[in-house]
């Protein structure tokens, strides 16, 4: 089969490799080149991928507008593969090949349309994840399903570690979908009307931790769904740290009881315990890890970053607030 593929992100990697695997990739679609952090371009996946394969690169700034649309077209692939492009894509396009568009979603659809749909399903305590291969059509994330494959979230679950499990799986539906439009077998299925939820696109305010807002298992959620990007940031001991790994932590297995105080370096003085613990006041140190208070239960953080310095762990932050 004849393939034009479109992703930048490194979800699409696998697809990409298993579509050049198997058929004939005649062009790569992806984003251009953007400034990453301290001046330098931000990883591109795909189009290094590309590269690395012989693939021809298409970088177009705007998908929908310009002479890429036609170019493409001109190729005369048989079907375009989407995975985490990052643009939507005119219907021109879509249409204009022999078996339209099939997208590798990464979400049990209709739930978590949109451009995050791994990091808004852990942020929401979601039991399970998962990926579709969808017939592409005008609407966002709307088109029917060729197949589904479901993903458990367990409680140390990641975004990060999500992406990679699913990215995987989304290859090998992929291939599998692929070979059954060859064969003339494929038949997606449309999807349902109820349960339909957006997963919208990632800011930097998502990350704002507010410890008064938060129970224990909201923050745990926040740091698992949205590290690397945009990652968490809170006030700890008076000063603005992104908060890189910890959990939340059960009462009874931190041995505090009510009408306890702790007194910690870098916190205000004397803390109460955790039945009148302010949030965001830091309850004790255990080890190289310190416990600090949410509107509800205890969160313990392991590793933090404070601005402009490395990741160290929140026990070595605190010695040196002394």
């Amino acid at each position: 089969m004849r393939i034009v593929f479109a992703g930048t992100a490194d979800f699409a990697v696998p697809s990409l490799r298993a579509c050049n695997a198997r058929h004939q990739v005649l062009a790569a679609l992806t984003q251009p080149a953007r400034p990453g952090s301290r001046g330098r371009p931000a990883p591109r996946p795909v189009a290094d991928t590309a590269a690395q394969l012989g693939i021809p690169l298409l970088q177009p700034e705007r998908i929908r507008s310009g002479p890429a649309v036609e170019e493409l077209l001109g190729l005369g692939a048989d079907v375009l593969v989407v995975a985490a492009y990052g643009q939507i894509l005119p219907r021109a396009l879509l249409d204009g090949h022999r078996f339209g568009g099939v997208n590798v979603h990464a979400s049990l659809l209709p739930r978590w349309r949109g451009a995050a749909p791994i990091a808004r399903a852990v942020l929401a305590g979601d039991p399970s994840a998962g990926v579709c291969i969808m017939r592409m059509e005008a609407g966002l994330d709307t088109g029917p399903v060729y197949a589904t494959r479901e993903v458990p979230i367990d409680a140390e679950a990641t975004a990060a570690g999500l992406t990679e499990t699913l990215a995987i799986a989304g290859a090998e539906e992929l291939v599998a979908v692929l070979a059954a439009l060859e064969r003339g077998t494929a038949v997606a299925t449309p999807q349902p009307e109820d349960g339909v939820t957006y997963a919208a696109r990632l800011t930097r305010e998502d990350g704002l931790l507010d410890w008064s807002a938060r129970t224990a298992e909201e923050v745990d959620r926040m740091v698992r769904a949205l590290t690397p990007w945009p990652g968490v940031t809170a006030d700890l001991a008076g000063v603005g740290v992104r908060i890189l790994a910890g959990r939340p932590v059960p009462a009874v297995e931190v041995g505090v009881t009510p009408g306890e105080g702790d007194t910690v370096p870098g916190s205000a003085g004397a803390t109460p315990g955790l039945a009148g613990a302010i949030p965001g006041s830091v309850i004790r140190i255990e080890g190289e890890s310190v416990l600090v208070a949410t509107a509800a239960g205890l969160y313990r953080v392991d590793t933090l970053q404070p601005s402009g310095r490395r990741p160290m762990s929140a026990a070595a932050f605190l010695r040196g607030r002394k």
